[in-house]
C-alpha cells in the first residue's frame, strides 16, 4: 500500500495559479486510481479530480475544476499533480490527495482507502 504526501499549497490572489503534488511511497502507485479532495472550513469533503492508474491515464473532473484544474501524473517519479488556475476565493480549503489499488477511479472519499495528511490552499481577493 502506498503512504501519501501533499505539498505546493499556500496563500494566492485571485486569479493566481498554483500547483500541488502529492508524492508516494512504497510499491504500485502506477496501478493505483488517484485522486484529489478538498474540504473547505466548516463543510463536507467534496470531490476535484480523478485519474486512472495503469497507464489508462484518463481523468474526471468535479464541475467546479472543469477548465480550470488539470490532474496528471508521473509514474516514473510516484507523484500525482493538481494545476489550479484562474484561482478563486472559493477554492479556498485543505486540498487532500487520495489513492485507491484499482484501474478505475470514484469520486466519492468512502471509495479511497489511502490519504495524504492535506495542504491549504487560501485565495484571497
Amino acid at each position: 500500500q502506498v503512504q501519501l504526501v501533499e505539498s505546493g499549497g499556500g496563500l494566492v490572489q485571485a486569479g493566481g495559479s498554483l500547483r500541488l503534488s502529492c508524492a508516494a511511497s512504497g510499491h504500485g502507485f502506477s496501478t493505483y486510481a488517484m485522486a484529489w479532495f478538498r474540504q473547505a472550513s466548516g463543510k463536507e469533503r467534496e470531490f476535484v479530480a480523478t485519474i486512472r492508474g495503469s497507464g489508462l491515464g484518463s481523468s474526471n473532473y468535479a464541475d467546479s475544476a472543469k477548465g480550470r484544474f488539470t490532474i496528471s501524473r508521473d509514474n516514473a517519479k510516484n507523484t500525482m499533480y493538481l494545476q489550479m488556475n484562474s484561482l478563486r476565493p472559493e477554492d479556498t480549503a485543505v486540498y487532500y490527495c487520495a489513492a485507491r489499488a484499482d484501474i478505475m477511479y470514484f469520486t466519492t472519499p468512502g471509495a479511497y482507502p489511502v490519504w495524504g495528511q492535506g495542504t491549504q490552499v487560501t485565495v484571497s481577493s
